[in-house]
């Protein structure tokens, strides 16, 4: 990855055009890795990895449209992954920063993917947690995009607290019951500070239901790849697994007593594996 320059903590605005300004947080020192969250996310969710490898890497924390202090585009097609390559790339140039490594974890790790299929000049290398390459049956997608639409709706008729009331239920999210108090409380903090606009155009514009399936071109990806995924979520260690054997030049690590979000239930085996795949990179 390329050499980061030293610097304090700061925030910066990037006008993105078309509506949508990125909130991005840089910190640390080092080669730079671009970090993208999931939904309902923010940047807040990296938090504890900054805190465990800051002094290897500068880290570029990103505000996903409709999340955090991004803003909310009115039209749901500006939420598009593939329009998110272009963003993201504005966020480098407004850093001065050729090439990254892109962490990105459930939806952002969509989005990491594309940047990596999309910008491949732009990314030194790939780690992916819990995330999928999209929906290959036209069938299964469309099913997909109407739930996702009723769901957006759901947000914008019953506001935050509900969603957040319906999206805990999830069966995703039962590992999360043996977290600390404290952890799940923050969590749900950040879910509600969310915006019912953001996250209802961000189920139309990227959820899994909104674009193609890039399984195909997995075997394009040029960047060494770090992929991620916890034991106890099965259906992602599968689809992860099948990503694995597609792809040229990755690696993949599963996290025993893990569930979908690594980062939140296994912290320091997480920060590990991302560390020592970002030192051998540099290495090299």
């Amino acid at each position: 990855m390329d050499a980061g320059r030293r610097g304090a903590r700061h925030n910066l605005i990037v006008d993105a055009g078309d509506g949508l300004a990125l909130n991005v947080r840089v910190s640390g020192d080092g080669p730079p890795l671009m970090v993208l969250h999931g939904f309902t996310g923010s940047i807040e969710t990296w938090d504890d990895l900054q805190s465990r490898i800051g002094a290897r890497c500068m880290m570029i924390a990103v505000d996903l449209p409709g999340h955090g202090m991004s803003t909310s585009p009115l039209l749901a097609g500006r939420y598009d992954l593939n329009l998110l390559s272009d963003d993201l790339e504005r966020v480098m140039d407004s850093i001065q920063i050729d090439r990254a490594g892109i962490l990105g974890y459930s939806m952002g790790g969509r989005a990491a993917l594309r940047m990596a299929l999309n910008k491949p000049e732009r990314v030194a290398a790939l780690i992916l947690e819990s995330a999928s390459p999209g929906i290959e049956s036209d069938a299964e997608r469309e099913a997909r995009r109407r739930a996702d639409d009723e769901l957006a709706e759901f947000i914008e008729r019953e506001g935050m607290e509900a969603f957040v009331s319906r999206w805990e239920t999830l069966s995703l999210w039962e590992t999360q019951q043996s977290l600390r108090v404290e952890v799940r409380e923050a969590l749900r903090r950040q879910r509600l500070a969310g915006s019912p606009a953001g996250f209802a155009g961000s189920l139309r514009g990227a959820g899994q239901g909104a674009g193609e399936s890039v399984a195909p071109r997995l075997k394009d990806i040029e960047a060494p790849s770090l992929l991620i995924a916890g034991e106890l979520d099965r259906k992602y260690t599968q689809i992860m697994r099948a990503m694995h054997a597609a792809m040229s030049d990755s690696r993949m690590v599963i996290v025993k007593g893990a569930g979908h979000a690594v980062h939140l239930e296994r912290p320091e085996e997480f920060a590990a594996a991302v560390r020592d795949f970002v030192d051998e990179v540099n290495r090299v």
